[in-house]
């Protein structure tokens, strides 16, 4: 997936790969991978940086760990994430509703949706 397709919704999605769970970085990229059927194949170069935003924005806590003798920052949601997660999904259904009403909409004739 190309990731101009992404943009706008790359914040909503780290959201929704954090939700009820503490994950390093390079495991958020491994769980969109793995939860977008490797649709979703991002660098490290966008991740992180999306991930110090939603840091600095109060809607991500990190700390650094030991794992196998390596440092690691885990990532999870705040309670201001939780909520902008919420809030998120709830604009996503309405918009995907939006674009399914008219891309999908049976039994329309073009002239009807023009006039």
């Amino acid at each position: 997936m190309k990731s101009d397709a992404l943009r706008g919704h790359l914040e909503g999605l780290l959201l929704a790969t954090l939700d009820g769970a503490r994950l390093h970085g390079y495991a958020v990229i491994e769980a969109l991978q793995r939860r977008s059927g490797g649709a979703l194949d991002l660098p490290t170069g966008t991740v992180y940086p999306a991930l110090r935003r939603l840091e600095a924005a109060g809607l991500v806590a990190s700390e650094w760990s030991t794992v196998g003798g390596r440092q690691r920052r885990t990532y999870h949601l705040t309670d201001r994430g939780d909520l902008a997660l919420a809030a998120e999904r709830a604009e996503w259904r309405r918009f995907a509703a939006t674009i399914e009403g008219v891309l999908c909409a049976p039994g329309r004739a073009p002239e009807a949706v023009l006039g």
